[in-house]
């Protein structure tokens, strides 16, 4: 027989649906791979035509030689597939068949969008919480959560008074973000679960998980008491030492040798101890004279610091000496800020068993610069915020000044520290307004003198705003980004 009389006997595309259905959830934009899996597909690309031609189940029996997509309306809800398939007809004998088969898209709704729709649905939640004054921790931890994408398989997150709440639709989900908090911050969490469910023909149950985190007290620039033995086991420290950054690791110097040691959460967790006072309980001094006494290490050098309280100009003629560790940063005319132990009243049994002759009455932790403040300056860049889901009740009005002024110092930290903002993303401010504002002023000048010092972030530190994409998979952390607050 010829080529057309074959083709007119024998039909090789027998067996082979002609019409099919696949499935697409619109939240996600995800279709259905039988049984359960639901992968990210673009239109005409080749994850939907593999996706398509899994749907077919006769082209096991035939060869396929070429697939390729028909051009369809984007809202058709039709995708159109041109198949090309050999087939071994007679003996030596190959019939060669072009057909198209049409797959119908039907609206289906995914596990997880189907959570995330219903209102208080989840499986596990993670409930980070500190027992401090301020929210700068909170502020910066999100700075992390955001660089990594650490919080991409949340369902919701639900800001608190004195926290966050992250919640989950899977249990591993939940875990994985408790290992990423204790890669970052000094934590200890305990587990409790919830029976919801149980079915006593299988045996199975369903629960509701529950990470209740705790992050240590202790935060960047607090004051601490170290007990006796607690010190010696630390390299021979002093007892009253200045927190210069949290990581999974309390950072530790001793202002008076310029000696640094590093708490473990394990070890702190093991008899956990408050600060002595916090950055709040800082006061302004002005540096009269520096001298510098020779030792060196790192960028820390040593020094004698001639310093009067702010509050005293005009009032007294009081000075103090105080050894610092800050000799490199100060000059003459500069502002610092420290601890006045000589004015303060602590309620702390470790202070307290401290010889009270041999403590310093000033004690120094970083310079400042309240000229710049004065002249509130716009700001020409910007960071970004989690999508929380703030409490029901709005907070009081002292409240929300307050969240004001954390987020204010927390900005403050960032332009004031190079080496705290490097893992922090910083992108430049879109606001035309503000960039406008933040260009005259930088070249207006006034009479009063402006600190030469002040470190500015340069455009080379700044992003491009973008979305994150929550399909993107997780960017590498590095396991020594130092949590500094």
């Amino acid at each position: 027989m010829c080529v057309n009389c074959i083709r007119n006997e024998v039909d090789i595309t027998e067996g082979i649906p002609k019409n099919a259905t696949i499935h697409f959830c619109r939240g996600c934009e995800r279709y259905l791979q039988p049984p359960g899996i639901w992968v990210p597909a673009q239109l005409e690309s080749k994850e939907l035509l593999t996706l398509c031609l899994k749907k077919l189940k006769g082209l096991n029996k035939v060869r396929l030689v070429d697939a390729g997509f028909i051009w369809t309306e984007p809202h058709s809800k039709r995708i159109k597939v041109k198949l090309t398939i050999q087939k071994e007809v007679f003996a030596n004998t190959v019939l060669q068949q072009i057909f198209q088969v049409e797959f119908v898209v039907s609206n289906q709704q995914c596990d997880e969008c189907t959570r995330l729709a219903a209102q208080n649905t989840w499986k596990a939640a993670v409930q980070v919480r500190q027992k401090v004054e301020h929210k700068r921790t909170f502020l910066y931890l999100e700075q992390l959560i955001l660089r990594h994408n650490a919080h991409k398989d949340t369902t919701n997150i639900k800001e608190t008074r004195d926290g966050i709440d992250f919640y989950y639709g899977q249990r591993a989900h939940a875990i994985k973000m408790v290992e990423f908090l204790s890669a970052v911050v000094p934590i200890k969490y305990k587990t409790s679960e919830q029976l919801i469910s149980t079915d006593i023909h299988t045996s199975t149950s369903n629960y509701k998980f529950t990470y209740s985190v705790e992050i240590a007290p202790i935060c960047r620039d607090d004051l601490v008491v170290l007990p006796k033995k607690l010190a010696n086991s630390l390299g021979s420290l002093g007892q009253l030492l200045i927190c210069t950054r949290v990581s999974n690791s309390i950072h530790l110097l001793d202002y008076n040798t310029m000696q640094s040691g590093d708490l473990m959460h394990n070890v702190y967790w093991r008899a956990p101890f408050p600060s002595l006072a916090n950055s709040k309980g800082m006061i302004e001094f002005y540096v009269l004279d520096v001298e510098l006494l020779g030792p060196v290490n790192g960028k820390h050098v040593l020094a004698d610091v001639h310093v009067a309280r702010m509050s005293d100009f005009g009032r007294n003629d009081t000075q103090f000496i105080a050894r610092s560790h800050l000799g490199n940063l100060l000059n003459p005319g500069d502002t610092v800020l420290g601890y006045d132990l000589s004015s303060a009243n602590f309620n702390h049994d470790e202070f307290n068993k401290l010889d009270m002759q041999n403590l310093p009455d000033i004690i120094l932790v970083r310079k400042t610069y309240p000229v710049r403040r004065k002249k509130n300056k716009q700001r020409n860049w910007k960071i970004q915020q989690l999508g929380k889901q703030e409490e029901e009740m709005l907070p009081r009005k002292q409240d929300q000044a307050k969240i004001e002024h954390d987020m204010e110092m927390f900005m403050r930290d960032l332009e004031e520290d190079p080496e705290f903002r490097s893992t922090v993303n910083i992108f430049k401010s879109d606001d035309p307004a503000r960039q406008h504002a933040a260009a005259q002023e930088a070249d207006m000048t006034d009479g009063e003198f402006e600190e030469e010092d002040f470190p500015e972030i340069s455009l080379e530190e700044m992003l491009d705003e973008m979305e994150i994409n929550m399909d993107e998979p997780d960017q590498p952390m590095d396991d020594d980004v130092d949590m500094e607050m």
